[in-house]
């Protein structure tokens, strides 16, 4: 089978890791994986072959629109029984390839990583045209796959997880009595991340708590980062929030074992792939439900979701306030392994696979 995708490691993201982590467990379950990417790099590891789609023109983004003779003629000799392609909010080349596949009989299976929002109706024709050529749709939440549905107006979409390997993100000891609460988030630093909102969201619980009643580590980079270091001192939150930059997924997994709940402020997020993994390392999830997190964090029972920035704010104030709260949710997450484990979250591909196929 064919993977395509813009964006693949070595660049850090969401897409990169969960194309990676398919391709890897894939193979794990005994298929033949290549893929076919234009981000710039070495060799596939894990028994998957990578194509290098990459141009210097493209000055290290992960575009090239001269690829798609290429891959149509590699796809087109290498016998290939399905495509697997990864749509992003922008995405060219997984355009382009969609198009490669689609034209050429390929059975193909798209999957969305993405909320499509406004753009679901310009994009809509597009849609259309793959779906007339035999294509199955899907997206990685209930929350996404309602825009795809919209621009293929009415076409059945699939839900195809974004999945986790549980002993990657191994749970603490309790932190019963820790003083100041610590509560973590990873994000990049950009402005669709609302990282702003969430500085906002952190003073005002702030002010309420009183000091030392929490730290707030925000894990990541970006190019906001200036502008959040000037905010935080702004605020005066110098002696609450730091931003230890960007890390391995190891040390924020180290990370996540010595804290005590994690704050996610963004909206029009897909699936929320770094709230799973919190709430899988045994940690309260304090979310927007307006969101594709509500899909892996239940309200009251694996975390808090609110459905407007004040209601973050009182969500962290009860969390950080209340230990009781904080032990009961804790002792949930720590007991209940996710749904979307990559045992599942294969099975569940392997049968877009088929369903393309058909």
């Amino acid at each position: 089978m064919a993977l395509l995708s813009d964006c693949y490691p070595p660049r850090t993201g969401g897409i990169e890791s969960q194309v990676s982590d398919l391709a890897a467990q894939l193979v794990v379950a005994g298929h033949e994986v290549e893929v076919f990417t234009a981000t710039a790099g070495g060799p596939g590891v894990d028994g998957v072959h990578v194509h290098r789609l990459s141009t210097p023109l493209a000055l290290g983004l992960p575009v090239n629109p001269m690829a798609s003779p290429q891959v149509r003629q590699l796809l087109a000799a290498g016998g290939f029984d399905v495509a697997h392609v990864h749509m992003g909010v922008v995405s060219p080349f997984a355009w382009d390839m969609a198009g490669v596949t689609t034209g050429l009989g390929l059975p193909t299976a798209l999957t969305w990583h993405c909320v499509l929002d406004r753009a679901a109706r310009p994009l809509g024709p597009a849609v259309r045209r793959w779906v007339q050529r035999g294509a199955v749709l899907s997206a990685v939440s209930g929350f996404a796959a309602e825009g795809v549905h919209k621009a293929a107006k009415g076409e059945s979409v699939a839900v195809l997880p974004n999945g986790i390997d549980p002993s990657a993100w191994p749970a603490g000891p309790a932190r019963t009595g820790a003083r100041p609460v610590r509560v973590v988030t990873a994000s990049r630093l950009a402005p669709r991340k609302r990282v702003g909102a969430l500085l906002s969201v952190v003073a005002r619980a702030h002010e309420r708590l009183g000091p030392r009643a929490m730290t707030v580590d925000i894990y990541g980079d970006g190019p906001l980062r200036p502008w959040l270091e000037a905010r935080i001192q702004a605020l005066g939150l110098g002696d609450v929030v730091r931003l230890p930059g960007r890390v391995t997924r190891g040390e924020l997994a180290r990370a996540w074992a010595d804290a005590d709940g994690y704050l996610s402020p963004t909206r029009l997020e897909a699936f929320g792939i770094a709230a799973l993994e919190a709430r899988t390392a045994g940690l309260p999830v304090i979310a927007r439900g307006d969101s594709g997190v509500r899909e892996v964090v239940t309200d009251g029972v694996s975390g808090l979701l609110a459905t407007e920035d004040a209601g973050l704010t009182d969500a962290l104030v009860r969390l950080v306030a209340d230990e009781s709260l904080r032990a009961r949710i804790a002792r949930h997450n720590r007991r209940t392994p996710p749904a979307q484990t990559w045992e599942r979250v294969v099975d569940l591909a392997v049968a877009e696979y088929r369903r393309a196929g058909a």
